[in-house]
């Protein structure tokens, strides 16, 4: 029954969601995105406080209803390239190119959270069912995309991934003075991960079978700290812990029709972040810094071949991410806002092939918003956002048949892939407060 429900949980408020930083969303709601996901020091709505920093939940009194829903594009593209070799194994100078785009269709992105407190309390209390992370992919098979041509072949074939996070929280604040106050929320998440082929099985003859959906249970918590001045000027600390996960119990389908099953761990990293704000009659300003801890985290911390050559895990690095926004208050009733995102891009080049499922990274985002309020009690929210990639991801095609010592991943000479993305998402998004 519990897993029905967070199943069905699930399907409300994390459909198809995508990444921005890492796999990590880089905000949560109108209102956080178009302030580019700062929030730690100074938080403009309850969605922003609850997922970055639940001290400054103190910063509410009353109860809030905040509901958000976009829609998110991208637009992966895949380039691989290999050299064509003579029947006996030398190389014939010429190359076989190809470039494949994703297909897949615009993602709902929604979020729930309520809050709610007396003013002359010093406790604040929220809920919160957020899609905080994820990544997917779908690649067409290919008769030129050397990648994307048939396992028989030498490629993948069709490349699909999904992963989706979604982390329901119950948050509790407590202002200790008018100025000083703690958060914490114990956090508990529900993943599904879907693979086409699925790389952390065991090839048999056939090559690499494809999976079902697994899912899995994790927990997990953050505690953070809110300071704001008299003089308008906030600070916030938290930190978010390693949000640990059951296996992912894999279904696999060979394409020789077998069948076979295998488990993966992928948990969800720790985050640090430290955050400043400003904020007058005019102006609001929020600058946040996060380290993302990929390299202490299962899943991500491992990567190359197992010695039945399946893959041992993503290898990222750790990131660091830049967050900055601005809101005018100046018009009645229409505060605007803009906001910026700068990502560290977590793939080292070596091992850029393992991460083809996962190759949704932001580098730079932009966003833009503004908000109505239509009454004292409802308000929507409204923002648009894209980001970009840069110059992409690239490194050399892998064959654990080719490793070596001196070769550890296998790399073959004069191969390349590479890939890179854009996106772009509308979100609106209604408050009503009580």
């Amino acid at each position: 029954m519990k897993t029905r429900i967070l199943s069905f949980l699930f399907s409300l408020t994390a459909s198809f969601l995508f990444a921005q930083s890492g796999h990590i969303m880089q905000g949560v709601g109108a209102v956080n995105m178009s302030m580019g996901g700062a929030a730690t020091g100074h938080s403009l709505d309850i969605s922003s406080a609850i997922q970055w920093n639940p001290a400054a939940l103190t910063s509410f009194d009353g109860t809030h209803i905040k509901l958000d829903a976009g829609l998110f594009f991208s637009s992966p593209e895949l380039y691989s390239t290999v050299p064509i070799m003579n029947p006996d194994g030398t190389p014939t100078g010429n190359f076989m190119s190809g470039l494949t785009e994703d297909d897949r269709d615009a993602s709902i992105m929604p979020s729930l959270a309520i809050a709610w407190g007396k003013k002359e309390s010093k406790h604040r209390f929220a809920f919160s069912a957020f899609g905080i992370s994820g990544f997917g992919v779908t690649f067409p098979e290919s008769t030129t995309n050397p990648i994307n041509t048939p396992q028989n072949m030498g490629g993948f074939g069709h490349i699909e991934s999904d992963y989706m996070l979604l982390q329901m929280g119950l948050s509790w604040a407590y202002a200790f003075t008018d100025n000083f106050s703690i958060g914490i929320t114990p956090n508990l998440n529900y993943a599904s991960l879907e693979l086409a082929p699925n790389p952390t099985a065991n090839p048999n003859a056939a090559g690499y079978p494809t999976t079902d959906k697994a899912t899995a249970i994790g927990y997990g918590a953050q505690i953070g700290l809110h300071y704001k001045s008299d003089s308008g000027m906030r600070i916030g600390l938290s930190y978010k812990t390693p949000q640990k996960f059951g296996d992912f119990e894999f279904e696999n389908t060979h394409l020789d029709g077998s069948k076979s099953e295998n488990s993966f761990n992928m948990d969800y990293p720790a985050i640090y972040s430290i955050g400043l704000g400003y904020s007058n009659t005019a102006f609001d300003l929020a600058v946040d810094y996060r380290l993302v801890d990929y390299k202490n985290t299962n899943g991500f911390s491992e990567t190359g071949w197992t010695n039945t050559a399946s893959v041992k895990g993503f290898g990222w690095e750790n990131i660091s991410i830049l967050s900055a926004g601005l809101q005018y208050k100046g018009i009645k009733k229409l505060p605007l806002r803009v906001g910026y995102t700068y990502s560290g891009v977590p793939i080292p080049e070596e091992i850029a092939f393992f991460n083809i499922p996962a190759t949704a990274i932001i580098k730079n985002a932009y966003q833009f918003g503004a908000s109505y309020s239509f009454t004292d009690a409802l308000r929507l929210d409204a923002v648009y956002h894209y980001g970009t990639g840069g110059d992409g991801i690239s490194g050399k095609i892998l064959n654990p048949m080719m490793a070596s010592p001196s070769n550890p991943y296998g790399a073959i000479p004069g191969s390349d892939i590479s890939y890179k993305m854009t996106t772009s998402m509308i979100m609106l998004g209604l408050q009503y407060s009580l």
